[in-house]
């Protein structure tokens, strides 16, 4: 039987490892968008998933960056910004953010967990646009700073989860499209990008229709559906990617993962696919159903494409 105990000092440990971390404010001053609301960010364990328990962040409205240094002989230059799934409607901070920036952190990689905010109309204005203003303001910390953090400007990746991957897809689809019109010129284009079951298209037929409703609306703009359908937006220009998706995932469909990678090798972009038999949605860094570790094949893809 599960004893409550072991719940708890995996509580401890998840909220000690964030604890040693350094957080840093995603604006400096007042915060783009923002209106003045009464909702008040919480996080708690989730169980409901398993028994182990998840970091679950809910009514962000201030963003931040959780910086996870990799350690000084180790380090390796690249950086990767991670944006944890939920739906649009919660980050999963632990299991899609702090537990891959640790295991960045051993192959000499710094990560960056991103908090973005969560669509809420009562608390921003143009909701929609929110969550991608503040990764493309993420990708600007990042190589503003790049000298303190001992990286390379040209090794700077975005990786995403669920939702959180619809979020590093449409940064790796649209830099040349800044929100915040002060970013105007700069670089905010990632190098390469690590889609882990990811939202993609929002269209009728595979898209995740919650994440959809929840960023863009139950009845969206024509213009907004094709904008966030990332499939449709694949240029020469954009990032490689690594996808990973496993074929009986029941929340989000594997031809999202398959839709973008057709896209990317269409524009003669450097992509590399893993589909998995099982999985289902949400396993982050463990799919328990397979002995192949995807951060394994990942790792291996970084280095042959001269990111490690």
């Amino acid at each position: 039987m599960y004893k409550p105990l072991t719940l708890l000092a995996a509580v401890m440990f998840t909220l000690s490892s964030l604890n040693a971390q350094k957080v840093i404010p995603l604006y400096e001053g007042e915060i783009p968008n923002a209106k003045p609301c009464d909702v008040v960010q919480r996080e708690f364990i989730d169980t409901s998933w398993n028994k182990a328990g998840l970091l679950i962040v809910e009514h962000i409205t201030k963003p931040t960056l959780t910086v996870y240094e990799a350690p000084k002989e180790k380090r390796n230059g690249t950086a990767v910004l991670i944006c944890p799934g939920g739906g649009y409607g919660v980050v999963a901070a632990g299991h899609e953010g702090a537990d891959l920036a640790l295991a960045f952190n051993k192959i000499g990689v710094t990560a960056f967990v991103l908090r973005y905010r969560l669509p809420n109309d009562a608390c921003m204005t143009n909701k929609s646009f929110v969550p991608l203003m503040d990764a493309q303001q993420a990708l600007y910390f990042i190589r503003k700073n790049a000298k303190q953090y001992g990286m390379d400007e040209k090794k700077v990746g975005i990786m995403g989860f669920s939702a959180g991957g619809h979020l590093a897809a449409s940064a790796s689809v649209h830099f040349n499209d800044p929100v915040r019109k002060e970013l105007a010129g700069e670089n905010l284009r990632p190098d390469f990008s690590l889609l882990i079951y990811p939202v993609i298209s929002f269209n009728d037929s595979i898209g995740h229709i919650g994440s959809r409703d929840a960023l863009i609306g139950k009845v969206p703009d024509e213009k907004l559906l094709h904008y966030f359908s990332s499939e449709e937006q694949v240029t020469a220009q954009t990032p490689p990617a690594f996808l990973v998706h496993a074929s009986d995932d029941g929340a989000v469909n594997p031809e999202n993962s398959i839709k973008y990678y057709e896209a990317l090798h269409k524009n003669h972009v450097a992509a590399e696919i893993h589909i998995y038999e099982q999985g289902g949605h949400g396993f982050g860094l463990n799919n328990t159903t397979t002995t192949d570790l995807w951060f394994e094949r990942c790792v291996n893809w970084m280095k042959a494409n001269k990111l490690l």
